[in-house]
């Protein structure tokens, strides 16, 4: 039953994830082709600043929510309530805190603009982060999916509509706070039918969940400025040509990210009841995901390491875009230790261990800030990517210090095997396909389906053959009955 629910909570969170990744991926590459790499620039400058307020407002209480109820269900009604509300008075304050530091930096009008007019997705974006705490302690992240997955299919062609009137980002950015408003209205719907708040705002409560917050909330700021900040200081020692060009390779591993983040959200409340289990299930699971995600991450490094150029050609049709190839196959070796931090940093939470979490984050974005500085008014994007690259191994070391002294050892070759034999038949197949000379799509299908082979045969191998395999989805198939 355990694993059933994990495989359907993180296909639950996976399929929200990639919608919202490919219609991101969709609107960047039409800001790009339609409006130019400056426009481009304008846009996700404005969405980092809204990312990087709404998180720090939010994405702790949401964490705190989750561990706090999964071990204490009954608690859901307060929660409610009283979380909603402290979570309006901290959207609303971030939001504020978000125009004054824009209005404080020296960017031109129509920038600013942008990002005010983004930052109003803070409030309901924010709110819906509670219901879909409880939706994820519940268990139910399904209910996550149907509340969100509708509302982005539905926003993209709204947005692709707008830019062939030719209207600017402003607009985007309107109706991107329309949309996540929407989406909190029918969670909240959702979660009212199998909830029954208390309308009773408890101050006592309130101050309690705040305080108890504050280590979550200090750590995602922290981590959350991390990664956003080679956009802000190439946003402020550059410009937003400069900022365009480099989301573009953040926006090609985006579908990565979404994905890594989606399984260890699903695997978190798992982490923490298998936490009085011991630390031998506690170990499986978190190598189990692991392994997931690097059978994700390392095949994705072959691809773009062999087609980062073509991929950008196909995508964007802008000769500006194509001075970011060298940059973009370099970058993409941070995903070899991303599936590892971000996996730990749920580990750590699931065990109370969030200050290590905190001290990480802090000691990364002083690296981060110290070599960002001289590496980006030096190298420009090049700069930046070799900044993120120390960022990511700083994270890494000191997580994997925090686990190993203070929960246990992973097995490294039963981590990686699997893996890496995914990689090395990825990579013997673009060798071949380099003879031929076929067409990037063609290419781009036949790797599609060799991976979906080699993936398929591993994960049938680990589990003891098809017969294992076929024994075990009958045995779920006759639980559910």
């Amino acid at each position: 039953m355990g694993q059933r629910k994990l495989l359907t909570n993180s296909l639950s969170l996976l399929i929200n994830r990639l919608v919202q990744s490919i219609t991101s991926f969709v609107l960047v590459a039409s800001i790009a082709r339609t409006l130019g790499a400056y426009e481009l620039g304008r846009y996700l400058l404005a969405f980092s600043y809204y990312y990087i307020f709404m998180v720090i407002a939010s994405q702790g209480l949401r964490t705190l929510f989750t561990r706090e109820l999964s071990r204490n269900p009954q608690e859901m009604p307060v929660y409610l309530v009283s979380g909603t509300f402290l979570q309006i008075l901290l959207s609303v304050i971030a939001y504020v805190a978000q125009v004054v530091v824009v209005f404080l930096l020296p960017y031109n009008s129509d920038t600013s603009m942008t990002c005010y007019i983004m930052g109003l997705t803070i409030i309901p974006f924010s709110l819906s982060n509670i219901t879909e705490a409880i939706f994820q302690a519940q268990e139910r992240m399904n209910l996550i999916s149907i509340s969100t997955v509708p509302v982005y299919v539905l926003r993209l062609p709204v947005m692709l509509w707008f830019l062939h009137l030719n209207y600017g980002v402003n607009y985007l950015a309107g109706i991107l706070a329309i949309s996540e408003t929407l989406v909190f209205v029918i969670e909240w719907v959702l979660l009212t039918r199998v909830i029954k708040p208390k309308w009773q705002i408890k101050q006592d409560f309130v101050l309690h969940l705040f305080k108890s917050a504050r280590t979550f909330m200090l750590t995602d700021a922290v981590g959350i400025v991390s990664s956003r900040m080679a956009i802000l200081i190439i946003s402020l020692l550059g410009s937003e040509l400069m900022v365009g060009l480099y989301g573009v390779i953040g926006q090609l591993m985006l579908p990565f990210t979404l994905v890594c983040d989606s399984i260890c959200m699903a695997a978190f409340p798992v982490m923490t009841k298998a936490v009085p289990l011991g630390l031998e299930k506690l170990r499986q699971i978190t190598e189990n995901v692991i392994e997931m995600l690097l059978c994700v991450s390392l095949p994705l490094i072959v691809v773009i390491i062999f087609l980062g150029n073509d991929l950008i050609t196909f995508i964007y049709k802008d000769p500006n875009f194509n001075q970011v190839n060298l940059v973009l196959k370099i970058s993409s070796l941070s995903l070899i230790t991303y599936p590892f931090v971000r996996t730990f940093v749920y580990l750590l939470l699931a065990n109370g261990f969030e200050k290590f979490n905190l001290r990480q984050v802090i000691v990364t974005n002083i690296v981060g800030i110290l070599s960002g500085v001289v590496l980006i008014s030096q190298y420009k994007l090049m700069g930046a990517v070799f900044m993120q690259l120390a960022m990511g191994f700083t994270g890494f070391t000191l997580l994997i210090y925090a686990v190993y002294s203070k929960l246990f050892s992973l097995r490294v070759w039963r981590i990686i095997r699997r893996p890496l034999l995914i990689s090395a038949g990825m990579v013997l197949v673009l060798l071949i396909l380099q003879e031929f000379r076929l067409d990037f799509i063609f290419v781009l299908l036949i790797l599609t389906c060799v991976y979906s082979l080699l993936a398929g045969f591993l994960v049938i191998n680990k589990f003891g053959g098809v017969r294992a395999v076929w024994v075990k989805l009958f045995s779920m198939s006759s639980e559910k009955i």
